[in-house]
């Protein structure tokens, strides 16, 4: 007489369709009826294989959720509407997700189950990103996405593993960045001085290593120039629009609606907690604060009743706040009529992190004033100028062949 299996053991058997089938017992459903899971193969060892599998992944507690499979696409877009979304992230990461969700990862691997998505299906999909002609980058970026969307599903237990810390991501190779220095720095500063306004925003970049977004979202309550300090607090937000134009549709895309609304804040919390800070402003920079804000005193007459005031530090001639598009374009003018090479807005931030360097301010001081959360960043901001190159060259050849000269003088013979 055979002995009897206890409740809720595993079961293997051949069944009347010539298949081997096996059962797991793997925990309770949401209604409380046992969460039995069935799997089927042709051989008995493969069966017997697939019911260990599911035996271990119940013992570790890493079973599969009970309920519907997903798709790649399903799970992404609920994602991206219902879990990745303010004021759970910031609005330029959500943004920045949602891109990638739906300009690369939905087309290129949204018809997989979730449970069945594999390294290899995305690290196919980076290669394609590549040869279509975008940047390592960007496939880089889809690397973050996707792995950050999996990690949830994980943590929700509709997946047991993310198959995106298995895949290998495009490898990136950092530019070389060469900050300017000092005399192009005073350059810089002479050809904002024929700027019709803001032109302090330009000595704030260079001198404090401001943010983009940093130096938009100022506002005067933020800036004492008697203390001669100056507390960040908010970061200015690229500008999202809808259309005003419901009763005549304009056609067009809803930034160039000529009614447009504004449906996101103009500034949002900093980029870290690191970011809120309070950073002392050199003597020369509040006689520019100075200056600029009687020029904007100004613009604020001339444009009368059209004025918006929203206490901004750098605005338009009308009194709003300077979009960030605005802003870029202007650095770039600022370069050409200073006569210097090309550079990124950002690289304004990496040169006044290498003056920091170049004084000698201790490490910690420097991670306060640029509003670094890791002392690792300073490896990433702060360079080696011609300046300092040459000043070490001469440091080393003067302790070099002063040395050599002494050996060759050597001490006077003995009488």
């Amino acid at each position: 007489m055979g002995t009897r299996k206890p409740n809720g053991a595993s079961s293997i058997y051949l069944g009347a369709d010539g298949k081997w089938h096996g059962r797991v017992t793997v925990g309770v459903k949401d209604d409380g009826t046992p969460d039995r899971r069935h799997v089927k193969r042709k051989t008995e060892a493969q069966v017997i294989k697939a019911v260990r599998e599911l035996e271990r992944q119940r013992d570790s507690g890493n079973v599969r959720k009970a309920g519907q499979r997903w798709t790649v696409v399903k799970w992404l877009t609920h994602w991206i509407e219902n879990i990745a979304v303010p004021p759970a992230i910031r609005e330029s990461t959500h943004s920045g997700y949602k891109v990638d969700v739906m300009t690369h990862l939905i087309p290129g691997i949204g018809a997989h189950r979730l449970d069945k998505l594999e390294p290899e299906h995305l690290e196919k999909l980076y290669a394609k990103i590549q040869r279509s002609g975008r940047k390592a980058g960007t496939a880089h970026h889809v690397h973050r996405t996707i792995r950050a969307a999996l990690n949830e599903a994980v943590r929700r237990g509709h997946i047991t593993k993310n198959p995106a810390k298995l895949a290998k991501p495009p490898a990136l190779t950092d530019a070389e960045i060469e900050p300017y220095d000092i005399e192009e720095i005073r350059r810089l500063l002479k050809a904002a001085d024929a700027l019709p306004r803001n032109s302090a925003r330009w000595g704030i970049a260079l001198a404090l290593g401001l943010r983009q977004g940093e130096a938009l979202g100022l506002r005067w309550e933020h800036v004492d120039l008697d203390k001669g300090i100056l507390r960040v607090r908010r970061s200015r937000q690229r500008p999202k629009y809808a259309h005003g134009c419901d009763a005549q549709p304009c056609g067009r895309k809803p930034g160039y609606c000529p009614k447009r609304k504004q449906v996101n804040e103009a500034t949002s919390d900093t980029k870290s907690k690191a970011g809120r800070r309070v950073i002392g402003l050199p003597d020369e920079l509040v006689i520019l604060l100075r200056k600029h804000r009687a020029e904007q005193e100004k613009d604020r007459r001339a444009a009368r009743q059209l004025w918006q005031e929203g206490g901004w530090v750098f605005t338009t001639a009308t009194g709003q706040p300077v979009s960030p598009y605005t802003d870029y374009h202007e650095w770039k003018g600022l370069l050409k009529a200073a006569g210097l090479r090309d550079g990124r807005l950002h690289d304004a931030r990496h040169t006044a992190a290498t003056v920091l360097l170049i004084l000698g301010v201790p490490e910690r001081t420097v991670m306060a004033i640029m509003g670094w959360s890791a002392s690792g960043m300073a490896a990433r901001y702060q360079h080696v100028t011609d300046g300092i190159r040459q000043t070490v060259a001469k440091q080393v050849g003067g302790l070099i062949w002063e040395a050599q000269e002494e050996i060759k003088e050597g001490p006077g013979e003995a009488n």
